[in-house]
């Protein structure tokens, strides 16, 4: 059986509309009783969407009211979740990126996953066992939902679905796991597997922003990330974490299926980062950003830990 994956164009204002037309194109269905929903956003600093770096809290406002309304969902308790990283406080994120103000007009709830109690799990990936910290809410909501971006990183080339469950291990500094970062990668979704993966790419990030106005749907996201890759301009089986995913059974390139809006004019319009200037472009910027946070003490972006 074929893990569908659902490519949804928004074409106008009314969100509500093409969020529901992604989750029809991934034959996305509620089979339980669902009384808690996690929905885990990208905030990975203090960037706006509109940047391309953090997702939109629109299109999160849009899954909320589809929750309620197309699977009446209306009694469940829901929260917009997030984690503290080195150079980011979920607390002031959420803040800062108007998250505030969409948990009162939505009626739910924000919580930072570094407050919550830690459950250790042991997983083997690569031949290696990894002992991950996961936060216990997230293995007990009874609706989970992944909402990364779309967008480039110079360490794993993609970031999106599997790299958004990264940031739920509940180690702050990371940076532990930079000589091991796709076995990490893998381990975590290993152990987490979300419901429903709805990515955001209203805005995508790759050379430049680029207003894609797209929104991809899909119950597994490694097959997401496949999808999303190509559109990238990437092929997915040369990406680290997605070769190694493929042999860890996470999913299988050949058996998805793409519904929906044409994935080669989409990827007509992604601003690719070729490898080499990817690296060479980061390296510089990591150099300044050291330099800068030398100077005034300040601290530095979250991708300097990998």
């Amino acid at each position: 059986m074929s893990d569908i994956v659902g490519l949804a164009k928004v074409a106008d204002e009314n969100l509500n509309f093409y969020v529901s037309k992604a989750l029809d194109l991934a034959n996305f269905n509620i089979r339980r009783k669902v009384e808690s929903v996690s929905i885990k956003v990208n905030l990975c600093y203090y960037w706006d969407s509109f940047t391309g770096y953090t997702t939109d809290p629109k299109l999160v406002a849009s899954i909320i009211d589809v929750l309620r309304e197309k699977y009446r969902l209306h009694n469940a308790d829901m929260r917009i979740v997030e984690a503290d990283a080195t150079a980011m406080r979920a607390f002031h994120a959420f803040k800062m990126l108007n998250y505030e103000e969409l948990a009162e007009e939505k009626g739910v709830t924000l919580f930072n996953l570094s407050n919550d109690k830690v459950a250790v799990r042991k997983v083997c990936v690569n031949n290696r066992e990894l002992s991950l910290k996961i936060p216990q809410s997230l293995l007990e909501t009874d609706l989970f939902i992944n909402m990364p971006k779309m967008k480039i990183m110079s360490a794993t080339v993609i970031t999106c679905a599997l790299k958004n469950l990264f940031g739920c291990i509940a180690t702050r500094r990371k940076i532990v796991y930079h000589k091991m970062l796709d076995e990490a990668i893998v381990g975590v979704n290993k152990i987490l597997k979300p419901h429903l993966t709805v990515v955001d790419g209203i805005i995508g990030l790759g050379r430049f922003p680029v207003k894609m106005n797209l929104i991809v749907a899909g119950t597994n996201p490694f097959s997401v990330d496949c999808v999303v890759s190509k559109i990238m301009g990437y092929n997915p089986s040369q990406i680290g974490h997605l070769k190694l995913g493929h042999r860890e059974g996470l999913g299988d390139p050949r058996e998805i299926r793409v519904v929906g809006e044409d994935l080669e004019k989409l990827r007509e319009m992604f601003p690719r980062v070729r490898g080499l200037r990817l690296k060479m472009g980061n390296r510089v910027q990591i150099q300044l950003f050291k330099l800068y946070s030398r100077i005034v003490g300040d601290v530095t972006p979250p991708f300097l830990e990998t």
